[in-house]
C-alpha cells in the first residue's frame, strides 16, 4: 500500500505540474493558436472557393481540361502558401527569417533537382504558348503520337500502335514540334512512277479521274499532278490532293490503291529497278584445280 501511495502521490504531482504549465502557456499562446487555426480553416475554404470560381471561368473558355486542371492546381498552391504564411504570422513566427530559410533550402533543392525544375518550367511554357493540346497528333522529341495528357513535369503521348510514352517537358521544348492536327486540312504527297515509254498525258488523266471520284478530296486548293523527276528507271509523277485533317490517313491509303488499280487497267506499267547480270566464262586452261595455284606464264 505504501508503494502504491507513493506512486499515486507522484502521479498527482505530475498532473498538477502539467495543468500549471498548460494554464501558464495557454494564457500566452492559446489565443494565438486559435487565431492561427481560424486563419488556416478560413484560408482552406477560401482556396477551395477560388479554385471553383477559376474552374468555372476556364470552363467557359476554350482551354482544354488538362490545362485547366493545371492552372487550378497552381492557384490552389499559391493561395494555401499565402494562408500558411499568415498563420505563422499569427503565431508570432518571424516570417522574414522563415522565408529566408525557405529561400536557402529552395536554392539547395533547386541545384539538386535541376532536371525536374526545368521540366516544370517547360510545362508552364507549353501551357502559355500552347503549341499543341490534348487530342492533337504531334511529333515531339522524336516521338509521334496523340497527346493524351499534359502534366506538370511531362507530357503523355499515345503512339499509333497504342504505346504509352511519357516525354519530359524540357525535351519537348528543346526540340522541334510538328503538330499535324492544328490546321483543318492537309496535303497528301504521293510519288507515282510510270515507265519511260508510257504516255504521261494519259497517266495524268487516269490519276485525275481517280482523285475526282474520291469525295474526301477538296476542290480548293486544287490537286496538283506533274512530273517530279526523271528517275533511274521511271518517270515520277507528283500527286498532291488536299483533304480534311481527319481524313488524311484513310484517304491516302485508298487513293494510292485506286491509282495502282486504275493504271493497271489502262496498261500503264509502274516499273521497278532491274539489274542485268552478265556472266563471262573463262578459258578452261585458266581455271586452276582445287588446292592448286596456277603459275603465271
Amino acid at each position: 500500500m505504501n508503494a502504491l501511495g507513493k506512486i499515486a502521490e507522484q502521479l498527482s504531482h505530475s498532473i498538477e505540474k502539467l495543468v500549471r504549465l498548460a494554464i501558464h502557456y495557454g494564457g500566452d499562446y492559446g489565443p494565438r493558436l486559435l487565431e492561427a487555426a481560424a486563419i488556416l480553416g478560413a484560408g482552406w475554404i477560401a482556396a477551395r472557393l477560388v479554385c471553383r470560381v477559376l474552374q468555372r471561368a476556364l470552363d467557359r473558355t476554350r482551354l482544354d481540361a488538362t490545362l485547366g486542371g493545371f492552372s487550378v492546381n497552381l492557384a490552389y498552391m499559391a493561395t494555401m502558401t499565402f494562408v500558411v504564411v499568415a498563420a505563422l504570422e499569427a503565431l508570432g513566427v518571424k516570417t522574414t527569417s522563415f522565408v529566408a530559410i525557405l529561400g536557402g533550402a529552395a536554392l539547395a533543392i533547386g541545384f539538386a533537382l535541376q532536371g525536374s525544375l526545368s521540366n516544370f518550367a517547360a510545362g508552364v511554357l507549353l501551357i502559355i504558348f500552347r503549341p499543341f493540346k490534348v487530342g492533337d497528333i504531334v511529333d515531339a522529341a522524336g516521338v509521334n503520337g496523340e497527346v493524351v495528357e499534359i502534366q506538370v513535369f511531362a507530357t503523355v503521348l499515345r503512339t499509333p500502335d497504342h504505346k504509352r510514352i511519357v516525354v519530359p517537358n524540357s525535351a519537348i521544348t528543346a526540340s522541334n514540334i510538328v503538330n499535324y492536327s492544328v490546321n483543318p486540312m492537309r496535303r497528301i504527297d504521293l510519288v507515282i512512277g510510270i515507265a519511260y515509254n508510257a504516255d504521261i498525258r494519259r497517266a495524268r488523266q487516269v490519276i485525275e479521274t481517280v482523285i475526282a471520284r474520291d469525295a474526301r478530296v477538296l476542290a480548293e486548293p486544287k490537286p496538283q499532278i506533274g512530273v517530279l523527276e526523271l528517275a533511274e528507271s521511271s518517270v515520277n509523277l507528283a500527286v498532291r490532293p488536299w483533304v480534311k485533317t481527319l481524313d488524311f490517313g484513310p484517304a491516302k491509303f485508298d487513293i494510292t490503291e485506286a491509282i495502282k488499280l486504275a493504271l493497271d487497267a489502262e496498261g500503264i506499267a509502274i516499273p521497278f529497278p532491274h539489274r542485268e547480270i552478265i556472266v563471262r566464262h573463262a578459258p578452261a586452261d585458266s581455271i586452276a584445280e582445287p588446292g592448286q595455284i596456277k603459275k603465271a606464264a
